[in-house]
């Protein structure tokens, strides 16, 4: 049965100081923050490190590496143009002979529908040089997941788990063979669809975070190994790295509903940059390997008409002079995306397994088992559902 429309605005009007309370209170809260943010751009990185010396390196939230001018948090770009035409020319100017790289992945679950439990992990990448021949490569590699690698046991654990995880490790294991395929590369970058700082797997079992952290380890490893740049690129981020910091500074209060992107996009222009900052968000960080847990930065841009989108890089990026040229390198994928770095988007486009391969999955599943003379034995409900189709 359909939603009843008269049903839900009945409610939300009984409800409405609910939500005129929260709205009342959150912008009380979001003026406090602002005021601080303002009065923390008089401070240099010294003097916020002095006030912050009796707070733990790993509870500060976000520690300055660049040193602030008369703009404030805001560092403008001073990028403007009267048609999207000039943008991309500008775009093509920063970004041809530079080779951009992005993966992304799709998974098939296993199906209470088979007796056996099976799962597909597929991951898809975008490689484009940037060059006037138009070159570019794109592909797939898929992994089929077993009831070993599944770890099926009688415990009740969730299998999808492992499926995600598996994703997860062969997204950046590709990341990675990119970078070592491109040694010492001047003139390439690896986007990485997702936070280098996974603050998602503390709430799952230890093993799991340290799957997790260890991936991202392997990546910031390899990219400084390598030298090749690796920029997580967030678009939609509620992250409290900067929020912590002024509550560290000056003592304010809990800040849940108020986040960075939130806090720092009032005034900015498209192309826009914050200062660059250390993440020192308390928890995952503290199970990176040293030096690992220091070395991740973070930025916010203005890349669209909404929030500025969270970027977090390898230190060593700004340390080795490359900042600006990384940077320029994204806004050019974001233009060329129109508001999303093409990239990624072209990756995600590459991996995504659709409806009909879900079926395709499961029928070269089950005739293989069949010619194996495996016991794989279907639900009836598969069996209705094939028969009606």
């Amino acid at each position: 049965m359909p939603l009843k429309p008269t049903q839900i605005l009945h409610l939300l009007q009984d409800k409405r100081d609910e939500f005129a309370d929260f709205d009342a209170k959150t912008l009380h809260l979001l003026k406090r923050y602002r005021e601080a943010l303002a009065a923390t751009a008089s401070l240099s990185a010294v003097e916020m490190l002095e006030q912050l010396s009796q707070v733990a390196p790993g509870d500060r939230g976000a520690e300055l590496l660049e040193v602030l001018d008369n703009s404030g948090w805001v560092i403008p770009s001073g990028l403007a143009w009267d048609n999207r035409e000039a943008s991309l020319t500008w775009a093509r100017q920063h970004i041809t002979g530079i080779t951009t790289f992005a993966v992304d992945g799709s998974q098939i679950y296993p199906s209470k529908d088979f007796s056996i439990p099976v799962a597909l992990v597929q991951i898809g990448w975008y490689q484009n040089s940037h060059r006037s021949d138009g070159h570019y490569e794109k592909d797939v590699a898929v992994d089929v997941m077993t009831p070993t690698s599944l770890k099926v046991n009688n415990s009740g654990e969730p299998v999808d788990r492992r499926v995600n995880m598996r994703r997860f490790e062969l997204e950046t294991e590709r990341i990675i063979q990119f970078m070592a395929d491109h040694t010492g590369c001047t003139d390439c970058l690896a986007l990485f669809d997702g936070s280098l700082v996974v603050t998602f797997a503390e709430a799952l079992d230890e093993t799991a975070r340290q799957s997790y952290v260890r991936c991202v380890a392997q990546l910031l490893q390899a990219s400084e190994h390598y030298q090749v740049p690796v920029v997580g690129y967030i678009d939609t981020t509620y992250a409290h790295d900067l929020t912590l910091l002024l509550r560290r500074l000056w003592d304010l209060p809990d800040s849940g509903a108020i986040h960075d992107a939130m806090l720092i996009g009032t005034g900015m222009q498209w192309g826009d940059r914050t200062p660059l900052f250390c993440c020192r968000r308390p928890g995952v960080l503290q199970h990176y390997p040293a030096p690992l847990s220091s070395q991740i930065g973070f930025i916010y841009l203005k890349a669209h008409d909404g929030y500025p989108v969270r970027l977090e890089l390898p230190i060593w990026i700004q340390t080795s002079g490359q900042l600006e040229h990384v940077l320029n390198w994204v806004r050019s994928e974001i233009i060329v995306g129109g508001g999303y770095p093409y990239a990624i988007e072209t990756a995600d486009q590459t991996a995504v397994l659709q409806a009909g391969d879900r079926q395709t999955f499961y029928r070269i599943v089950q005739d293989w088992a069949e010619q194996e003379r495996l016991n794989l034995r279907l639900s009836r409900k598969m069996v209705s559902k094939a028969r009606r189709r």
